[in-house]
């Protein structure tokens, strides 16, 4: 398989998971790092043994070199590098959610389908092997046809006061079980009904609960508690449960797979999405960008996840905002 040269724009935390990520897929070559705090350049460039870096994501994207690219910035600036990227010919891999407003989406959606390169959002669930094994089984039609989903995913108090004054719950997690319902479901939601409570200072509150009812019928609630203890020996609090017409699916991720005790009380560290294995990241992030770099190495598009399907997620999470704001049932 060709090396794909590969640049990231956006070097936060999850920046710098993308860059473990690609480091350890063999045919990735990292190319350019784009970020505008020089300091941060600097660090991971070193890190990272990349030699061009950029404070510009223009000048980037412009480097003929330069094929594939990983966009890490905040959600709400996502669209003006994606859509730079995809005119200056880059495969573009898009951190979820895909963006801040319906017309943004709508933009990059346009965006993407206009361009020869591969495209694709991160909804990382769809390569948690749990996930996927669930979508399998329901595709296959072994419980029958859908009709309640449940799902929680609820974090400590630290991790909620890391990014609460960037993004909320609803948007910033409950898409992730939007995504998967829709995608078990293959339907998408009517209506969306949501409540929030917010106890500390942040701009966005600390947990949201969100009830959909789909075009089939189905019924869903999902919960996104960014406010357990900061005892909680674990960073996330993870199930789903569909139940159909014939059989039944749970799963329940990713604390009680593996809990160490020592000194220092109990943890339960991360097996799932972004481990340290013999040294290199494993799992599902890695798993995903190593599929688009082998879509954008053989000239395939992603078909895991359409664009189209990750604007859907957004669209129900902004109306689930907009009823819990209002306290009226909204309509899709």
């Amino acid at each position: 398989m060709k090396t794909v040269k590969y640049g990231v724009i956006g070097l936060g935390w999850f920046g710098e998971r993308h860059l473990e990520a690609l480091s350890a897929i063999p045919n990735v070559e990292l190319h350019a790092l784009c970020t505008r705090t020089e300091p941060r350049l600097k660090e991971l460039a070193a890190r990272f043994g990349v030699t061009k870096t950029y404070t510009d994501y223009q000048e980037m994207v412009a480097d003929p070199e330069l094929e594939a690219v990983s966009i890490v910035t905040m959600w709400d600036q996502h669209v003006a590098p994606t859509v730079a990227a995809l005119a200056a010919g880059k495969h573009v891999f898009l951190e979820k959610p895909m963006a801040s407003t319906i017309a943004d989406c709508d933009q990059i959606v346009d965006a993407a389908n206009a361009a020869d390169g591969s495209f694709m959002v991160g909804h990382i669930c769809r390569f948690n092997p749990r996930y996927a094994a669930a979508k399998q089984t329901i595709a296959a039609g072994k419980i029958g046809k859908i009709v309640s989903m449940y799902a929680r995913r609820n974090l400590p108090q630290w991790v909620g006061a890391s990014v609460l004054d960037k993004i909320g719950p609803i948007i910033g997690d409950c898409v992730h079980d939007t995504d998967l319902m829709f995608w078990f479901s293959e339907s998408k939601a009517v209506t969306a009904y949501a409540q929030t409570v917010q106890f500390r200072d942040h701009a966005n509150p600390d947990l949201g609960q969100v009830m959909y009812r789909l075009e089939n019928g189905a019924s869903c609630i999902l919960e996104s508690v960014w406010c357990l203890p900061d005892t909680t020996p674990f960073q996330i609090d993870e199930r789903l449960e569909v139940v159909g017409t014939e059989g039944s699916v749970s799963i329940h991720d990713t604390h009680p797979n593996l809990m160490i005790v020592d000194k220092d009380g109990s943890r339960c560290p991360d097996t799932t999405y972004w481990p340290e294995i013999h040294g290199e990241l494993r799992g599902a992030l890695r798993d995903e960008l190593s599929y688009f770099v082998k879509c954008v190495a053989n000239g395939e598009k992603p078909s895991i996840i359409t664009a189209e399907e990750s604007r859907e997620a957004v669209r129900a999470c902004l109306a689930a905002e907009e009823s819990a704001r209002t306290g009226a049932v909204v309509k899709i």
